[in-house]
């Protein structure tokens, strides 16, 4: 059972401490929204435990009240209310790097937070596509397109660029016409923390961009369209919720395919070019994952994949 919301901070003083804080993470860590809002809803959660019941309204709030005993507290009345373990991960995390900011900031004297233990977030493998029902989607979506739809022509590129490619949903979003190089096939993604890098795609992606740019976007390119590479409907940037829809059907289309979200073609993506002899730090490059570690994770698909074949074929499993 997931925790409830968090509880809403109305004191000037905790006010002040999260818009300080928030512009920490929008401007110098430079978090996705998604992270921001997940790092301020637990921050608020916090200072609200913080305050306590008792605690007047007017009576400013000092973070330096916030001890090692508090944190603990905190993550026990989070527990109490059914999180699991990944979210007090989450959690303690958040509030370790609250407190180092305040310290550092001169709003608490010490870094409390830089004592909280918290206990290992379950690393659950990510469900992929096969290398076949992959190939099913994609050519049901180009079989869609040849009809010369604008927006199946745009729904097969999402598509293939999201499997070729594995970046993420919202860097394929924000991709404008000019990050791609024909010459290279290659894109220039705008990733995590402002990183740019680089990813390469193959000749079936690039015959779906050749035809969404010569038949699909001029059709739904109005005078005040953005530059963007992919257009929604209206002619405005694609919305990520639709390319998630996209996905979505796309993959329940397949007989037999798990039902994925676009996170589940990068997953898919890496899980193939691991199995395709690609080496760990290619993928790491291609993925823009800041740790190797993070990309280690898709060895352990490819282990578990392996298991279940050597489980139902081999005569001595």
């Amino acid at each position: 059972m997931p925790a409830p919301r968090p509880e809403r901070v109305a004191d000037a003083s905790s006010v002040a401490h999260l818009a300080a804080y928030a512009d920490h993470l929008r401007y110098e860590r430079a978090l996705s929204p998604h992270t921001l809002r997940a790092y301020l809803g637990d921050v608020t959660s916090l200072l609200a435990h913080l305050r306590g019941p008792d605690t007047g309204e007017d009576e400013p709030l000092h973070l330096d009240a916030l001890d090692l005993a508090g944190l603990r507290a905190w993550l026990a009345d989070v527990r109490a209310r059914g999180a699991s373990r990944t979210t007090l991960a989450r959690r303690a995390a958040a509030a370790r790097t609250f407190t180092a900011w305040a310290a550092r900031t001169g709003r608490a004297g010490t870094d409390t937070g830089a004592r909280l233990a918290s206990p290992r977030a379950h690393r659950r493998l990510p469900e992929v596509l096969r290398a076949d029902q992959a190939a099913a989607a994609l050519q049901a979506a180009a079989s869609g397109a040849a009809e010369g739809d604008p927006v199946a022509l745009r729904d097969h590129l999402l598509l293939e660029l999201l499997y070729a490619t594995g970046v993420r949903v919202a860097e394929l979003c924000g991709l404008d016409v000019d990050d791609v190089d024909d010459g290279r096939r290659t894109l220039r993604v705008l990733g995590k923390g402002g990183k740019e890098r680089t990813v390469v795609y193959g000749a079936p992606a690039a015959t779906a961009l050749d035809a969404w740019r010569r038949e699909g976007r001029p059709a739904l390119a109005v005078p005040t369209s953005p530059p963007a590479l992919l257009l929604g409907a209206r002619g405005g940037r694609l919305d990520q919720r639709i390319a998630r829809r996209v996905v979505h059907d796309a993959a329940g289309a397949v007989p037999g395919a798990p039902d994925i979200a676009p996170h589940g073609l990068r997953h898919s993506a890496a899980t193939h070019l691991l199995e395709g002899g690609a080496d760990l730090r290619s993928v790491q490059e291609l993925l823009g994952h800041a740790s190797p570690a993070t990309t280690q994770l898709y060895t352990h698909v490819s282990a578990e994949r392996l298991r279940a074949v050597h489980d139902t074929a081999h005569p001595r499993a």
